[in-house]
């Protein structure tokens, strides 16, 4: 339900990207004790695989951040639960800072048992060419052209989607849904 901000204030994106950035770090920090900067490279995707709105972040970060001294403190692991309640409080509270939502609507989010925030922490690199892997995933367009087929007989665009190798399905839309689709993932200018 919150999405529909993001669609329609572009620039609150980065704001979003700077809450998951704070989320992180104090994470970090109620794990260690003591304040720490992770190392952050953070993509912003406005899409989902059905090329809808579906606003999320990819952060490649460290397993851990540095303290005032300069000392590299390592995270063993991380708690996806949690980290994901500090992203959502961090969000809600940005949101009712922004008045774009009530104190009580984020107090009602937050007690849902399912609030819509997820945070996934268990891809994990060792090597240059598998970072690499994730750096590409992070920064991919919003569509494939090997998933996308016109139905010439219904003047009508057919876009697959779901995993490689899995079950896909594949959706017929008119060809200025399917425009109109694609180009709501452009980012505003600047």
């Amino acid at each position: 339900m919150l999405r529909i901000f993001f669609k329609y204030k572009r620039g609150l994106l980065g704001d979003l990207c700077r809450c998951g950035l704070r989320a992180l770090s104090c994470y970090f920090e109620v794990v260690t004790g003591s304040a720490l900067t992770p190392g952050v490279i953070a993509a912003i995707q406005t899409f989902g695989d059905r090329i809808n709105l579906h606003v999320h972040l990819h952060f490649l970060a460290t397993e851990g951040g540095v303290d005032e001294a300069g000392v590299f403190h390592k995270i063993p692991r991380i708690d996806d639960v949690r980290l994901a309640e500090i992203f959502a409080k961090e969000v809600l509270e940005f949101l009712v800072r922004k008045e774009l939502l009530s104190p009580e609507w984020a107090e009602r989010i937050l007690s849902w048992p399912h609030t819509g925030f997820n945070v996934h922490s268990l891809v994990r690199t060792k090597t240059k060419p598998e970072a690499e892997r994730v750096g590409k995933y992070m920064i991919r367009p919003v569509l494939s052209l090997d998933r996308l087929s016109f139905l010439e007989q219904e003047g009508k665009v057919g876009y697959r989607w779901g995993r490689d190798g899995a079950e896909q399905e594949t959706e017929v839309m008119d060809y200025l849904e399917f425009i109109a689709r694609v180009t709501s993932h452009i980012p505003d200018k600047g």
